[in-house]
């Protein structure tokens, strides 16, 4: 009953978001004027687009692939590209991405993974993600000073506030991975000081899921320590990883046919958009991360800045969205009619008996 309700709340939450974003973004706009401009835009540069969101699907699969062989679990690229589809899906309808890590986990399970291994796969997983996505929101604020001035002089607040969340995330991880013990301490002495003084009610199951959260932390840090160069391909991997998703815009400027921008502009612009909304509680930034895009494309884009925004975000975003949808279905089919063989498959052995 409480997950139905959850459910329906994100529902409900996500098409406010949606319908809220479709106001502001297209209100007193010449809505003609734009779906003129996307017809005429050039297909043969939108395909790679999708196909660059594909890739970028693809990627999370590859690295839980290969993450899975380092456990000695041996699966098909098919099934992990389900997983991927899976997190990917629930990740772009909820918010903080909250909800792709438990559903991969749970398609895990009918692979029999235990779960002690799925959840240490997926934290590696997501601190490589937030890692190397601070890595290039702090390389464009060092070594890009006058890309800053040109480009961001609008957003540098919002940029400096989403780059801030995010450092403070991955280092928090880092501490959690390296120092479990000083943490868990740290965390059980506070929830033990919040309760003293009543701002939480005393429950034991928190305790005992925060102890459990920890225990996947030394888990998670005892793999690393253990698989050092695993980590380092997975970093790689997820660096294309985002720079495929980053290449969507480009391609959607050369549909407009213009020239003039250098390519790497283009793609660190939307990685500026990207560090800036990653930590914020909307389902896949909506609304912030079109509001961002208006501003800082505008020098790119000129006249094609909203027909921009709408193929941009509607192949990065939208598209991802329906790709890991249909795929998120094709996971849950495959699954029941593999159960309904396998009981099947049992009646039948013991009516044979």
């Amino acid at each position: 009953m409480h997950s139905k309700k959850k459910i329906i709340g994100n529902g409900i939450f996500l098409l406010s978001v949606f319908l809220l974003t479709l106001y502001g973004v297209f209100h007193g706009e010449d809505l003609e004027k734009m779906f003129a401009a996307i017809k005429g835009a050039d297909v043969k540069w939108l395909v790679p687009g999708v196909l660059f969101v594909v890739l970028f699907i693809w990627g999370e699969s590859i690295i839980i692939w290969y993450m899975m062989r380092s456990f000695g679990i041996f699966l098909k690229k098919r099934i992990c590209f389900l997983f991927s589809s899976v997190g990917f899906f629930f990740s772009c309808i909820t918010p903080s991405a909250s909800g792709g890590q438990p559903m991969q986990i749970y398609y895990m399970r009918k692979e029999r993974i235990p779960i002690p291994v799925s959840t240490v796969i997926l934290m590696v997983v997501t601190i490589t993600y937030k890692l190397v996505l601070v890595i290039i929101g702090l390389g464009v604020l060092m070594l890009g000073r006058e890309f800053c001035c040109h480009y961001l002089g609008e957003i540098l607040p919002v940029y400096y506030l989403g780059l801030a969340l995010n450092v403070a995330c991955v280092g928090f991880m880092i501490v959690l991975l390296f120092h479990p013990v000083l943490v868990e301490r740290f965390l059980v002495s506070g929830l033990g000081w919040m309760e003293r003084f009543k701002i939480m009610k005393r429950r034991r199951a928190r305790r005992e899921k925060l102890l459990k959260a920890m225990q996947v932390y030394r888990e998670t840090a005892d793999y690393l320590r253990k698989h050092r160069t695993v980590l380092v391909l997975v970093m790689l991997i997820t660096f294309i990883q985002r720079l495929i998703l980053f290449g969507v815009t480009w391609t959607v400027y050369r549909a407009f046919r213009m020239s003039g921008v250098d390519a790497a502009d283009v793609v660190l612009l939307q990685a500026v958009i990207s560090v800036s909304v990653d930590m914020l509680p909307l389902p896949g930034g909506m609304g912030i991360s079109e509001s961002l895009f208006l501003k800082i494309f505008r020098p790119v884009f000129g006249t094609f800045l909203l027909p921009a925004m709408v193929l941009s975000r509607g192949i990065g975003y939208y598209s991802q969205l329906l790709i890991s949808a249909v795929f998120t279905v094709t996971a849950q089919l495959y699954y029941t009619w593999r159960s309904r063989m396998k009981n099947e498959t049992g009646l039948q052995q013991g009516v044979a008996k």
